[in-house]
């Protein structure tokens, strides 16, 4: 089956030639930081030769603990977004969390992002699908892969602006839960979630987390993502996901599953090589 690719801006598209890379720091610590960080994922990814897209949340409303850190707010994110997409060129997402936030989010960023936890949100689903932006749904921790339809189907269904084009959708992988504190990765899910006609991107760093695992905050094993990353481009997907950041000891959020800035050349050089290699296949139909 022929997956559409989704067009984010101009220059890039989840679903093309290349595997997409959607990258960033977790969470906008400072607009000096976000700056410098948009410049090392630009710099990595041209030298990898790959697309990308730059990744940082104004604001991060699911934290394990009431004294963490969420962000800069709505108005300060998204001009230092703004501000990143003037210095750079890139395209930047960022997370959404409640339905009016959605139109104001877009119009500043590429791509709108709802968290694994609010994937099945009906209310926030329609109001991205609204905007006629192109959307990023993460699979719930606790959803099948097979579940994923339902999400299809809700965000087709769901009205946009005239003239807008219309249900722009990638689905992203992010880990199932395993009992407590544990994410675990089902790499069927890839081409099940691919079956359902629209991109998948992998998320290496979130997959490696460990929710509420530190008490007060969650924990992670960072060094494990590299290696799902790869495993991700030989089954087969439209891109990879991956929260970095260059000084992972003193980050604000998700310090522990991050793939450290010094580490992205050596990364992102294996996933070019493997998409290089194997391409990218249909997803697999069962045998009659």
């Amino acid at each position: 089956m022929r997956i559409p690719p989704v067009i984010i801006s101009p220059s890039v598209s989840c679903g093309g030639d290349l595997p997409l890379l959607i990258m960033g720091p977790c969470v906008i610590e400072s607009e000096a930081h976000t700056l410098k960080m948009a410049k090392l994922v630009q710099a990595a990814a041209a030298k990898a030769g790959l697309p990308v897209v730059f990744k940082a949340s104004f604001d991060k409303a699911n934290r394990t603990s009431h004294g963490s850190y969420r962000g800069s707010g709505i108005a300060e994110g998204l001009a230092i977004l703004a501000k990143v997409k003037a210095a750079t060129g890139m395209p930047v997402t960022t997370d959404v969390h409640e339905s009016w936030q959605a139109t104001e989010a877009a119009e500043v960023v590429d791509l709108l992002q709802i968290p694994a936890l609010l994937c099945r949100q009906s209310d926030l689903v329609n109001a991205c699908a609204a905007t006629g932006k192109a959307t990023s749904i993460k699979k719930g921790q606790f959803l099948a892969p097979q579940d994923c339809a339902n999400i299809v189907a809700k965000f087709r269904a769901a009205p946009a602006p005239k003239g807008a084009a219309k249900h722009r959708l990638i689905l992203i992988e992010r880990g199932t839960s395993f009992g407590y504190n544990t994410l675990v990765t089902d790499f069927r899910a890839l081409p099940i979630m691919r079956g359902f006609g629209v991109p998948v991107i992998f998320d290496a760093t979130h997959s490696v987390q460990a929710p509420g695992g530190m008490g007060s905050k969650s924990g992670g094993a960072g060094h494990f993502a590299p290696m799902l990353m790869r495993a991700a481009m030989a089954v087969g997907c439209e891109g990879i996901f991956m929260e970095t950041h260059d000084r992972p000891k003193q980050a604000l959020s998700d310090g522990p599953n991050v793939v450290p800035t010094r580490e992205l050349d050596a990364v992102l050089a294996d996933i070019a090589v493997i998409h290089g290699l194997l391409g990218r296949r249909d997803p697999p139909q069962p045998r009659r």
